[in-house]
């Protein structure tokens, strides 16, 4: 199984002035690869509190990956590849630039993510957009290659070639 922690930043979300969908989506995607949420929020557009629970996922619950949805746009208020890039150790560059590729491929707008995705301690962390439409095209394009990442962080695979 891969656990995984889900975090959605919307101010009005935080606030109960908006159903989350994107959260859900991400939940009920991730079962086609063996995952399983096992921690969900809601926060506010704030880095210091998106660093906060970034970090409480990867160094105490331990997920093997996050996801985070929202706040990748160019709104003054879009922090949280600025939280993401605070906290990781390694970036994982490849997997936000796939998800562009494909987007852009679907419309234009894709080119003004900010989406980040990076490795702290044995967690990935992946930033995703805040639209549910967008979450679902982004994860179809990056799924499969996850839970191989995932075992080479847990120490559990050593090479990408094939035989």
């Amino acid at each position: 199984m891969i656990k995984i922690g889900v975090i959605t930043a919307s101010d009005k979300g935080a606030r109960g002035e908006r159903v989350d969908l994107s959260g859900p989506a991400i939940k009920e995607m991730v079962a086609s690869i063996g995952g399983e949420v096992i921690a969900y929020a809601i926060v506010p557009d704030d880095q210091i509190l998106l660093q906060a629970k970034l970090k409480e996922y990867a160094d105490e619950l331990r997920v093997d990956l996050i996801f985070t949805t929202g706040g990748t746009g160019f709104s003054p208020r879009d922090v949280t590849p600025e939280a993401t890039l605070a906290v990781v150790d390694r970036l994982a560059p490849g997997i936000a630039e796939a998800m562009r590729l494909a987007s852009l491929k679907i419309t234009p707008k894709a080119m003004l993510s900010r989406a980040t995705s990076g490795i702290r301690g044995k967690t990935l962390i992946v930033n995703l957009p805040g639209s549910p439409k967008a979450v679902k095209e982004c994860l179809e394009v990056i799924l499969t290659a996850l839970p191989h990442g995932i075992e080479i962080l847990r120490g559990e695979a050593q090479e990408c070639a094939r035989p």
